[in-house]
């Protein structure tokens, strides 16, 4: 996992590809982070960003080395005056596409509800919702079914985020029903799919590969 240097310096280069923001939320779905940044970084250019809980199951050493990680202690790290850079802004500039998977019950509450007490949760207050953003619901099953996790699903849809709905299977914590997140290769395969003919700021087109891995 590379090492978070200058913001103006990694966000700011001209990529060749697609720029693709992946962030996790406090899921114990995040232990498939890992598998997330590696499926994307196989056609786009990367940047992570983990919530603190989230850091409980992100094993930062797995990451892959090209791929730079932002926690909530880089938010403000490097501003010191008025002028500075602010991370969230950066980010939310830098990126042509953003996927938030897991996204777990309380950030999602705090989407739905306009908070921003971090840095996740700041990048999407700021998000520009002619760029796609991408969410992949995980939680309880009995969390999932709450009525509030209705409105704020019909919440989110409203501002333009595009949802990738959980699956049924046995859960973490031994539960078995809806609620869980989809599969790495799933998620991936969604946005592909949903971004193939469109062209970035970086006027690279979001073109499914070649490879035999459509994952």
């Amino acid at each position: 996992m590379a090492t978070p240097v200058p913001i103006q310096e990694n966000l700011m280069l001209e990529p060749s590809k697609p720029r693709v923001l992946l962030a996790a939320s406090g899921s114990v779905a995040a232990i498939k982070f890992e598998s997330i940044c590696r499926i994307f970084s196989e056609w786009a250019e990367v940047r992570a960003v983990a919530t603190k809980s989230a850091l409980h199951f992100v094993d930062r050493s797995s990451l892959p080395s090209d791929v730079i990680l932002y926690t909530d202690d880089d938010e403000w790290s490097s501003w010191k005056k008025i002028g500075d850079e602010v991370l969230h802004i950066e980010l939310r500039k830098w990126a042509d596409i953003m996927v938030i998977a897991p996204l777990s019950a309380n950030t999602l509450g705090k989407i739905a509800g306009g908070l921003c007490d971090n840095l996740l949760t700041c990048i999407v207050r700021a998000w520009d919702y002619k760029k796609p953003l991408f969410v992949a619901p995980a939680m309880n099953t009995f969390m999932w079914s709450n009525p509030f996790t209705g409105r704020h699903i019909e919440i989110i849809n409203q501002l333009g985020i595009s949802l990738v709905p959980p699956i049924t299977k046995r859960l973490a914590c031994g539960d078995y029903g809806n609620g869980a997140m989809p599969e790495p290769s799933q998620i991936h395969t969604t946005v592909r799919l949903a971004c193939k003919a469109q062209t970035f700021g970086t006027g690279s087109p979001c073109v499914m590969p070649s490879s035999s891995n459509p994952a």
